[in-house]
């Protein structure tokens, strides 16, 4: 419920704080004594336009601020948590109105953009005025409402979950479906391109092999007459094996000095056996590099027709390889998407069997509920001064227009003059019927799921009497099972309230007016309902029947 209503500085409210009890609470007062600024204070605070001219003249912003005691249950905290705002019971809003038109909004103190805090106060409460059409005019409220009557929401949920698995296997076919026919369309030029690559046979780092295996080719006359050279001056008359020969005879001639000529003489002969390997080495690698021009041929074809490759696709060398197994791939995929055609035809087949089945049972369950809709909604009419009238719930199912919702639109119709033709409920009702209409959908409503709170501006506008006290004898049956604050100048329903508030405007010479509003006690209460009975001038007789109303009424 809305327990605690704090305004600042809007229009003609300098400093105001309320607090509420549940129930049925009532708000009487003069005409134009205020009662519609707190009406743009709780439409603002709940999400509604901010406007610039709302703020008091002479501030600079003007502030809302409401709390609500919500239940831990309800389904206003996944919302804040959906939206990471903490919540342990209590839902606090607050909006700040500039007088350059800018508004802030905060939940729980936490900043929050305008459309999230719609969202939060259409859950919160819910504000009928007697010219409120929003939910009678909207069919998408009607399905809404009528499967909150016929407790179908649960099945509504399940009819949502199928559509939405039957949309996407439809979605995963129709890709699958393209997917498979541009692969038939690629596939001869696909087979031609993975056999050219087969029979080319690419290998990862063969460019770089055959590169410099062509240019040593290239260089090998050059290379073979440097190795010849180095060979010739080892080998020669003047060679180094000839000059360490000699040495080592010479040493060796030296006879007696074996310890001191011992290491020169080991050092000489290290010295030949190198120079023999050297020359080995030389004698192997002009042997490796001889020039062979047919080897040559055929390692420039090969590169050449890498790189060709290459060019024609647009790819380097090296990544050839994955380029075949990628057309190898797709090859196979053409080859299997008749099967997985199959598979997902099968798969949306039982999609749609599953949504069509849960929406004919919605659909069927719909008309029940709407024919017992209508019979209860025409039971609260006679009270309401609404016997002439008509009700119907029309629900009409068209399968080709199939959505989350199922097969049905529908629609609150009536008929307000006896013989003529059902029509929409708001095209056809006046202001004060569709007011009435409204206040008799929330009372046969009652049990769905709803707002904590309902506020009502002058829902009993252009009745009095018994038809005045019909409408307050049904805001108290709804304010069994929820917070209702109403705005009235009916005697009648003032006297059914459990709480009474009166709202005055005070005159203050060349200073704006200012608004308040006080809670009345037993005494006080009677004296406003005698004086909405009588007017200005306040009598016994009025103060004896506000006296029988409120016994009534209690």
């Amino acid at each position: 419920m809305l327990s605690e209503l704090s305004i600042r500085n809007i229009v003609l409210i300098e400093q105001l704080d309320l607090e509420f009890s549940g129930g049925l609470c009532v708000l009487s007062g003069e005409t134009g004594a205020g009662k519609s600024i707190l009406l743009d204070s709780l439409t603002m605070v709940l999400g509604g336009r901010g406007d610039g001219g709302l703020v008091r003249k002479g501030a600079d912003k003007g502030s809302v601020s409401a709390v609500f005691d919500v239940a831990t249950r309800h389904r206003v905290h996944d919302l804040l948590e959906e939206n990471g705002i903490e919540s342990e019971g209590a839902v606090i809003l607050r909006r700040m109105q500039y007088g350059d038109g800018r508004t802030r909004a905060f939940v729980n103190d936490m900043p929050v953009n305008a459309g999230l805090l719609r969202r939060i106060g259409e859950n919160l409460a819910e504000i009928h005025g007697q010219h409120d059409t929003r939910l009678l005019g909207d069919t998408r409220l009607h399905r809404e409402m009528l499967d909150d009557f016929g407790g179908l929401r649960d099945l509504g949920r399940r009819v949502a979950a199928a559509y939405g698995a039957w949309c996407e296997a439809q979605d995963k076919l129709q890709a699958l479906q393209e997917e498979t026919a541009k692969a038939a369309r690629d596939a001869e030029y696909l087979r031609h391109s993975h056999d050219e690559l087969a029979r080319l046979d690419p290998r990862q780092g063969e460019e770089d092999k055959l590169a410099a295996s062509r240019q040593m080719m290239m260089n090998a006359e050059k290379i073979t007459a440097s190795l010849h050279e180095a060979s010739s001056l080892l080998r020669g008359e003047s060679g180094w094996e000839r000059r360490i020969t000699g040495a080592m005879r010479a040493l060796e001639r030296c006879k007696g000095a074996e310890e001191l000529l011992g290491a020169p003489f080991a050092a000489l002969e290290r010295a030949l056996n190198e120079a023999e390997e050297a020359r080995s080495t030389l004698e192997e690698a002009r042997a490796a590099a001889q020039f062979d021009p047919a080897a040559l041929e055929r390692t420039e074809e090969r590169l050449f027709a890498l790189r060709a490759a290459a060019r024609k696709y647009n790819s380097g060398v090296d990544d050839l390889p994955g380029l075949m197994a990628r057309m190898a791939a797709q090859l196979e995929g053409i080859e299997t998407s008749e099967k997985h055609l199959h598979e997902l035809t099968s798969l949306c087949e039982q999609a749609e069997h599953a949504f069509r089945r849960f929406a004919e049972d919605l659909s069927r369950k719909r008309l029940a509920a709407a024919r017992q809709l209508d019979k209860k909604l025409m039971a609260e009419l006679g009270p309401l001064k609404l016997g002439g009238a008509v009700f119907y719930t029309s629900v009409s199912r068209d399968e080709a227009a199939a959505s989350r919702h199922g097969y049905d639109k529908v629609e609150f119709q009536v008929a307000t003059n006896p013989g003529s033709s059902p029509g929409p409920l708001n095209k056809i009702a006046s202001g004060g019927e569709l007011a009435r209409f409204m206040l008799a959908l929330k009372v046969v409503l009652a049990t769905g799921e709803r707002p904590p709170v309902m506020i009502f501006d002058e829902i009993d506008a252009g009745v009095g009497g018994a038809v005045a006290d019909a409408v307050g004898a049904r805001l108290k049956r709804l304010a069994r099972g929820a917070q209702v604050l109403v705005v009235t100048h009916s005697p009648q329903v003032a006297a059914r309230g459990e709480r009474h508030f009166l709202v005055a405007k005070t005159e203050r010479g060349a200073d704006l007016p200012e608004v308040s509003v006080a809670r009345l006690q037993e005494t006080e209460r009677r004296e406003e309902i005698a004086r909405m009975i009588s007017g200005a001038r306040i009598t016994d007789e009025a103060r004896a029947a506000a006296a029988r109303l409120l016994e009534a009424g209690s």
